[in-house]
Parts: C-alpha cells; structure tokens; sequence
C-alpha cells in the first residue's frame, strides 16, 4: 500500500491529533476559560491540520511538502502555546505538538 512509506509518520500526527483534542476539551473545563482562549485556537488548528496531512498521506497525497511545512508551522505554534501552562494536559499535549513538528520538518 503506498500509504505505508508514511506509516511512522501518520502514527505521529494521529497522536498529536488526539493529544490536541484532549487538550482543547480539558481547557473548555478549566475555570478561567478565557486564560485558555489562545490554546484552545490553537488546538483546533493544529488538531485540523494534522487530521488533514494524515488523511493526504494515506491518500499519497502530491502536496507531502507543503503541508508538511503548514503541519510544522502551526504544530509548533501550539506547542508553544500549550507549554506556557502548567496544566498536564498542555504539557502532554505540547510534547506531541513538538515531536509531531519535528517529524513534519523531516518530511518537508
């Protein structure tokens, strides 16, 4: 199957989809929701876009490059992001955010 070169890969961005998913529900439930505004953005985008370049990738996208880069970008955005809180679920969420990152520069 040709999405098999990609496996690792794929792997990566589900797991960052899913870290960003918990993350943006528990910042819903955090008490000071309106602190967590520019997390919970970021965790939609970044949920979306790793959802979108797996989707690609399974599908041999010819656009590996660009979203990879787009990926990268807005990976380590939220990264960034999640890491200034010191909540467990944006620690978790900022490594997968980081290490989905790296893997998408690899591939760009």
């Amino acid at each position: 199957m040709t999405h098999d070169k990609y496996k690792e890969l794929i792997q990566i961005l589900e797991e960052c989809t899913a870290a960003c998913s918990h993350c943006f529900d528990a910042c819903l439930k955090e008490e000071d929701v309106k602190m967590m505004a520019g997390c919970i953005r970021l965790d939609v985008e970044c949920s979306e876009i790793c959802s979108l370049f797996s989707k690609g990738l399974a599908r041999d996208t010819p656009f590996v490059k660009e979203l990879a880069a787009a990926c990268a970008a807005i990976c380590e955005a939220c990264g960034k992001e999640c890491e200034k809180h010191d909540h467990d679920h944006c620690q978790k969420c900022a490594e997968a955010c980081f290490k989905c990152a790296k893997a998408c520069k690899d591939a760009a």
